[in-house]
């Protein structure tokens, strides 16, 4: 296996290691990746997530094309590697625990889907991204296009899907695709597992609301609004409030 779940502390960390294809992904990577997405989630300690390769200068180059040209005439295996990117992209968009994607290199096709599934994107001045099936007579997935249009509006991301060209860390961070150049995730991460997990958790399902159409609180979205007077992060945040200090917020805390 070529991706890898590795936890410390409040991090979990979802680790490409297949360097020498430059971190491609095959089929079995695409259907692993939910199962230790799982497992990060369900684990009461864990306030982010961060997706990163283990080789310095390597993200990720997207579908493993070696493996796409060997079975490309089995309709069974497109079929099959089809559902397995998309299931891999739903739960990675939809993870409720705030997910980082760290680039550093190059962010290439599907990688830049994994990349645009995440909540953040923070990259090395080295990073570059391109979405690039234009150039092989494909056609980037639906779910994916989505992701890139709520980042860079529809006139970037066609841009970037009819030209497939590579932009540099500067450039994505000009039209929305990157959020912070930085040579690690590490000051993002801090601050986030600092927060309420409710909270994180909260705001993030409140903002793919939004994104997916809703425009007017429901009774779902003013239950979740009263409800968080009533749990142990507000008592906490409250508490370290009034006693000029910062919040400590258990594992436990905020998981009603």
């Amino acid at each position: 296996m070529s991706i890898a779940l590795a936890v410390d502390g409040p991090v979990a960390r979802l680790r490409i290691d297949r360097a020498a294809k430059r971190n491609a992904f095959t089929l079995a990577m695409w259907e692993a990746l939910p199962g230790l997405i799982a497992q990060a989630v369900d684990d009461p300690g864990v306030r982010v997530i961060v997706l990163e390769s283990t080789t310095p200068g390597i993200f990720c180059a997207g579908a493993d094309i070696g493996e796409l040209l060997e079975r490309s005439g089995d309709a069974d295996w497109r079929a099959a590697n089809q559902a397995a990117i998309n299931r891999a992209q739903w739960d990675l968009t939809r993870a409720p625990k705030p997910v980082i994607a760290f680039v550093d290199g190059d962010c290439v096709g599907g990688g830049c889907g994994l990349a645009l599934a995440c909540d953040l994107r923070i990259a090395t001045p080295r990073a570059r991204f391109g979405i690039t099936p234009a150039k092989l007579g494909l056609v980037y997935p639906l779910h994916d296009t989505k992701l890139l249009i709520d980042l860079v509006g529809p006139a970037q991301a066609k841009r970037i899907l009819f030209t497939g060209a590579l932009l540099d860390a500067e450039e994505a961070r000009r039209i929305g695709l990157v959020d912070e150049i930085a040579g690690s995730p590490d000051v993002m991460i801090e601050a986030i597992a600092s927060v309420s997990p409710h909270s994180a958790r909260e705001a993030k399902a409140m903002v793919r609301r939004v994104l997916d159409g809703q425009a007017e609180d429901d009774s779902a979205t003013r239950a979740i609004f009263a409800e968080a007077f009533t749990l142990p992060d507000f008592a906490e945040g409250v508490r370290a409030f009034t006693e000029k200090r910062p919040p400590r917020f258990g594992p436990k805390l905020g998981s009603g």
